[in-house]
């Protein structure tokens, strides 16, 4: 089991810039791969960033302008936000589980074979 907590969300201006974390109750290096996912009222969830033993991955709505990294020594997983839309706002959700399925963004179709935070939620102002 993994207990995943979000935070560092907020409501900022459109072009500005937010840090999200993500604590993780134990150590997954090694056992899961790591991403940051979202979802919009009415939407499916989707994949934004992925990390893999410090290989990243993008979604290309946001390539160039998000940034995922991980402090394996804090459990901690971030996700840098700048040039922000109004297209990005909703619940941006952490989640681990198998590489395979995080690197891909599948995990969303298979979302009992990861753990998921709670969420935290960013509103981006026109």
């Amino acid at each position: 089991q993994v207990q995943l907590v979000e935070s560092g969300g907020g409501s900022v201006q459109s072009g500005g810039s937010l840090t999200l974390s993500c604590v993780a109750s134990r150590y997954t290096s090694g056992a899961y791969c790591m991403g940051w996912f979202r979802q919009s009222p009415g939407q499916e969830r989707e994949g934004v960033a992925a990390i893999d033993n410090g290989s990243a991955s993008y979604d290309e709505s946001v390539e160039g302008r998000f940034t995922i990294s991980q402090d394996n020594a804090k459990r901690t997983l971030y996700l840098h936000l700048n040039n922000l839309k109004p297209e990005d706002t909703a619940m941006y959700y952490c989640a681990a589980g198998p590489c395979w399925a995080v690197a891909t963004f599948s995990l969303v179709r298979s979302p009992n074979l990861g753990y998921w935070g709670q969420g935290t939620q960013v509103t981006v102002q026109d």
